[in-house]
């Protein structure tokens, strides 16, 4: 087994590392994944639980995934849309006309 530090920096964010101690095989196959698609291996990590996380939200109601948004960022990253209902209302009836088409 080979130890493999991994130093993870995320958007600014402060830098924390890990020792994570990988089989040779998994070691192996995650160097030459990251090398076919030029990534550092910690780059490479860090997307693939970035990955998980955003494939697992547990969203029931309307105001848990407006909270699951703000804590993603993605609250007020449109500043193009001034007026969200008349946005809604144009994509609606955008989709209401191709599926009449």
């Amino acid at each position: 087994m080979f130890w493999t530090q991994c130093i993870f920096a995320v958007r600014s964010q402060p830098v924390n590392s890990i020792t994570i101690n990988l089989p040779a095989d998994i070691e192996k196959e995650m160097a030459e994944e990251v090398a076919k698609i030029g990534l550092s291996l910690s780059e490479f990590i860090v997307q693939k639980l970035q990955a998980r996380r955003i494939a697992k939200p547990s969203v029931k109601t309307d105001a848990a995934l407006v909270n699951y948004w703000r804590l993603e960022g993605l609250i007020g990253t449109r500043s193009d849309i001034t007026d969200s209902q008349k946005q809604a209302r144009t994509i609606r009836e955008e989709v209401e006309k191709r599926l009449r088409s």
